[in-house]
C-alpha cells in the first residue's frame, strides 16, 4: 500500500533518479578519444608518405605520446569528474593532435631548415597542458570556490598583463610587446593565462552587480540606457583594453578581453544596449589608437591592400614602415587549396616563413585540406564552444553560468580573431589558434580552460542526491485513502 502510493509522489520520483543516476558518458568519451588519436596518427603517416615516400620513423612514438595524453586526461576525468561533458576532451585532443601533425609537416620543409624543430616542443607543451588540466580537475573540487578570489583574480590578471612591460623581462617580438623571456624555456605569453583570471573576476563581479547593471534610467531609440554610475565597470575595462593596445601594441588581446566582458555583461543583465555600447566603444578605441600607433597601422594596411604590401615588401622599400607579405601569401594559400586541398604535405604554405606554424597555421590547413578541411576545423571549434554554452545553461548557480559563458566566449572570440585575420576578414592580430598553432602559453592555458569547463559541467550534470527519508510524510501517505 505504501509503495503504491509513494510511487506517484514527487519525493519518491526524485529519490529513484538519485538511486539509479544519470549516465556518466565516460565510455562514450573513451570511444571518441580513440578516434581523436587515430585520425592524427593517419594524418601523420600521410604527411610522411607525401614528403618522403615512406612512413615516418617517429609514427609509433607520436601515436603513443598522443594516446598517453588522451589516456591521462580520460582517467582523470573518469575518476574525479565522472559526469563531465563527454565531448570536450576528445575535441580538444583531436585539434591538438592535428596541430602537432601540421607543425611537424612544416618542420620537414627544406625552405625552413634554419628553424629548430617545433613539433617535439609542442608535444611537450601539450603534455604540460594535460597535466594542468588534471591538476584543475583533481584539486578544484567545486568551481564556486573560485568566487572567493574575485578581486585576487583581477589583481593577478593585471599583474600578468603588466609583466611584458617590465624592462629586462618583457620581449618585443615582431612589433608586439606581449612576451616575457624565461631563461631555459624561451618566451611566455602571460595574456593567455590572464584571460582565465579575468573570466573569474568578471563572473564574480557581475554576479553581485547584475541587478544594478540591469536597471535602466531611460529608453532611447529602442535601447535601454544604463544609469551613469553603472557605466563605471565597462569604462574601466574599456580603458584597460585601450592601454593594452597602446603599450603592448596588441590588438588581439585587447579585443579578446573587452569582448569577453561585453558577452558576460549581456548574459548577466539581458540588456542588448550593453552589446551596442561595447561595439561602439571598441570601434572608437581601435580607430583612436590606430591613428597614432604605426604597428596597428601596418596591420590595417596589410588588411586593406595585401597585394600592395606584398609588392612593397618584396621590393625592399625603406619608408620607415614595416611592410608584410604574409597576408597576401595566406590568401594565395587558401586560393590554391580549392575545395578539397592539395593533400597533406603537398602545399607551399611554408613559404609564409616564421609565422607559418603559429599565426598562419590555418593557411596550411586551407591549402592542404582545402575548404572542406577548414570547415571541419572550424566545426570542431564550434562544437567546443557549443558544449561550453550548454554547460553554462545547465549550471545550477549564477557564478558557474557566467564563468562557463565567459570562458566559452573568450575561446570563441580567440578563434574568430585569429581565423578572421588569416582569412582577411579583419586585420591580423598576432594571436595563436587554440590547440592548433605552435605556442606553449596558448596550448597550456587552453587545456586549463577546458579543465575548468569540465569541472563546471560535472557539477551541472551530476544527478541530485536522493533526499533523506521522511517517516512523517510516509505515514501521512499511508493513512490517506487511495
Amino acid at each position: 500500500m505504501s509503495g503504491t502510493n509513494t510511487s506517484h509522489s514527487p519525493t519518491h520520483h526524485t529519490s529513484t533518479i538519485g538511486a539509479i543516476g544519470a549516465p556518466s558518458r565516460r565510455n562514450t568519451e573513451l570511444a571518441l578519444l580513440v578516434f581523436a588519436v587515430v585520425i592524427p596518427v593517419f594524418a601523420y603517416a600521410n604527411v610522411g608518405l607525401a614528403i618522403n615516400d615512406s612512413v615516418p620513423p617517429g609514427l609509433l612514438s607520436y601515436g603513443l605520446g598522443l594516446g598517453l595524453l588522451a589516456g591521462v586526461g580520460h582517467l582523470t576525468v573518469r575518476k574525479f569528474a565522472p559526469y563531465a561533458d563527454p565531448l570536450m576532451l576528445p575535441l580538444a585532443t583531436l585539434l591538438n593532435g592535428l596541430g602537432l601533425v601540421v607543425i611537424w609537416r612544416l618542420d620537414q620543409s627544406k625552405r625552413l631548415s634554419n628553424y629548430a624543430e617545433a613539433a617535439p616542443r609542442q608535444l611537450l607543451y601539450s603534455a604540460m597542458g594535460v597535466a594542468l588540466l588534471a591538476v584543475v580537475v583533481i584539486f578544484l573540487k567545486d568551481h564556486r570556490v573560485l568566487q572567493r578570489y574575485t578581486y585576487i583574480s583581477m589583481a593577478g590578471a593585471l599583474f600578468l598583463l603588466i609583466l611584458p612591460l617590465v624592462p629586462g623581462l618583457g620581449a618585443n617580438i615582431y612589433g608586439a610587446k606581449i612576451w616575457i623571456k624565461i631563461p631555459g624555456l624561451g618566451t611566455l605569453q602571460p595574456g593567455e593565462f590572464a584571460k582565465i583570471a579575468l573570466a573569474v573576476f568578471f563572473a564574480g563581479y557581475l554576479m553581485v552587480k547584475r541587478d544594478a547593471l540591469a536597471l535602466a534610467s531611460r529608453r532611447f531609440m529602442g535601447l535601454y540606457l544604463p544609469r551613469g554610475r553603472d557605466l563605471g565597470p565597462i569604462l574601466v575595462v574599456w580603458v584597460i583594453s585601450i592601454l593594452i593596445l597602446v603599450f603592448e601594441t596588441d590588438l588581439g588581446t585587447s579585443l579578446l578581453f573587452f569582448g569577453m566582458f561585453v558577452i558576460m555583461l549581456y548574459v548577466a543583465t539581458e540588456r542588448t544596449s550593453w552589446i551596442v555600447f561595447g561595439l561602439l566603444m571598441s570601434a572608437v578605441g581601435a580607430v583612436g589608437v590606430a591613428s597614432f600607433e604605426p604597428h596597428i597601422q601596418t596591420r590595417v594596411q596589410a588588411w586593406l591592400n595585401p597585394m600592395r604590401e606584398f609588392e612593397l615588401s618584396r621590393a625592399g622599400v625603406q619608408d620607415g614602415v614595416v611592410h608584410s607579405e604574409q597576408a597576401m601569401q595566406a590568401l594565395w594559400a587558401f586560393g590554391s587549396g580549392g575545395t578539397l586541398g592539395t593533400g597533406l604535405g603537398q602545399g607551399n604554405s611554408d613559404l609564409i616563413g616564421f609565422a607559418a606554424n603559429s599565426d598562419f597555421i590555418l593557411a596550411t590547413f586551407g591549402e592542404e585540406l582545402g575548404l572542406a578541411g577548414v570547415m571541419a576545423i572550424l566545426l570542431l571549434y564550434g562544437l567546443i564552444i557549443e558544449r561550453g554554452v550548454r554547460t553554462a545553461l545547465a549550471a545550477r548557480d549564477p557564478f558557474g553560468k557566467l564563468l562557463a559563458i565567459g570562458l566559452s566566449g573568450a575561446f570563441g572570440l580567440q578563434v574568430f580573431v585569429v581565423a578572421g585575420g588569416v582569412m582577411g576578414l579583419i586585420p591580423l592580430t598576432g594571436m595563436t589558434l587554440p590547440f592548433v598553432a605552435y605556442g606553449g602559453s596558448s596550448v597550456i592555458a587552453n587545456w586549463a580552460l577546458i579543465g575548468i569547463l569540465l569541472r563546471i559541467s560535472d557539477t551541472a550534470r551530476r544527478p541530485a542526491p536522493a533526499p533523506a527519508a521522511n517517516p512523517d510524510a510516509e505515514m501521512t501517505q499511508v493513512v490517506r485513502p487511495s
